[in-house]
């Protein structure tokens, strides 16, 4: 059964409030410009997914220790320096209802100021001396920027096959999810192993978080995106992978055309849509996002049970469940 995520985090509420003010205080700044900004950062905070599942790992392996703060802090600004950079790149001027920093400021002022949250991340995994933290974050940094150019190079010619599919997602989206997970088992317990065991566990669910974005692409729930504007940005996305590979040559060649050179046109948007929809592109993807979940669980029940173990749980359901 799914549950809200205000239920779902009332184990680590507390917590997480106390994270909120701190992760505040880690972001002032003598600059005034910067400090404006990263006010506008912080008042703007989304559903708290990274620094949950953070928190949930930490007290899943271990207890949660004064280093899980700054493990979730390290996680939030390395995120939130990405989707900075990202705005900047996609030339976005707004996000999630916000405008984005180069909207209200410049490029160079974005570009600086997620420089200064890469930076200041640093200094806060360094000051406490949490190496390891440090490495987890560093790596999830590295797989980002890897993941974008591999999608990048691969987006123009629209011939994207389900293993370079997978291959993005695992860096770009799960990256993150996977870094949040074993960060906070790290600030709970040297065991190698199970810091692996949950950077593999945080992988597998960014996976399925990012197949459920996918899937919200073609309308099946009241969705906070509009409809089809992954194909409008000329994304691949598993269930269009799946149509695509089964399709017939000639129809293959007019939806990849149709997505290249018509992505404006609502009625060739709409008979993609379509095309989709009647290819069992979206049960496949559906399929395969239960199969992570599953996966995820697996490994998950390898920890001995207890109250986070559980949050992660239903933390996991809502990440598969969700409709927006």
């Amino acid at each position: 059964m799914a549950h809200g995520l205000d239920q779902i985090k009332r184990p680590i509420a507390q917590e997480l409030e106390t994270f909120e003010k701190r992760f505040r205080d880690t972001l002032r700044s003598p600059v005034p410009l910067m400090d404006r900004i990263t006010y506008y950062i912080v008042r703007r905070k989304g559903k708290q997914m990274r620094p949950m599942f953070t928190f949930f790992s930490a007290a899943a392996c271990g207890g949660i220790t004064d280093a899980t703060y700054t493990a979730a802090s390290l996680i939030e600004l390395v995120h939130t320096a990405s989707l900075v950079h990202d705005d900047v790149v996609d030339e976005s001027y707004e996000r999630r209802g916000f405008f984005s920093i180069n909207a209200l400021w410049k490029n160079k002022i974005a570009v600086l100021v997620g420089d200064y949250f890469l930076a200041r991340g640093l200094s806060i995994a360094l000051e406490a001396k949490q190496y390891r933290t440090l490495e987890i974050s560093s790596n999830a940094v590295q797989a980002l920027a890897e993941g974008e150019l591999l999608q990048i190079e691969k987006a123009r010619r629209l011939d994207i096959d389900e293993a370079i599919y997978f291959e993005v997602i695992r860096q770009k989206t799960a990256s993150l999810i996977a870094a949040s997970c074993a960060a906070g088992a790290a600030s709970a317990t040297d065991n190698e192993e199970t810091l692996t065991l949950m950077h593999a566990f945080g992988e597998k669910i960014g996976i399925a978080f990012q197949i459920r974005d996918d899937l919200f692409d073609f309308g099946l729930d009241q969705v906070g995106k509009p409809l089809g504007i992954d194909i409008k940005e000329k994304k691949m996305t598993l269930p269009l992978i799946h149509a695509l590979n089964r399709a017939s040559r000639s129809e293959r060649r007019r939806m990849i055309r149709s997505i290249k050179k018509y992505s404006n046109d609502p009625k060739r948007v709409e008979e993609v849509l379509q095309f989709v929809r009647e290819s069992e592109g979206i049960a496949y993807a559906e399929a395969a996002m239960h199969r992570y979940r599953d996966e995820a669980f697996v490994l998950l029940r390898q920890l001995p049970p207890s109250e986070a173990r559980t949050g992660l749980e239903q933390l996991v359901n809502f990440v598969v469940d969700r409709t927006h």
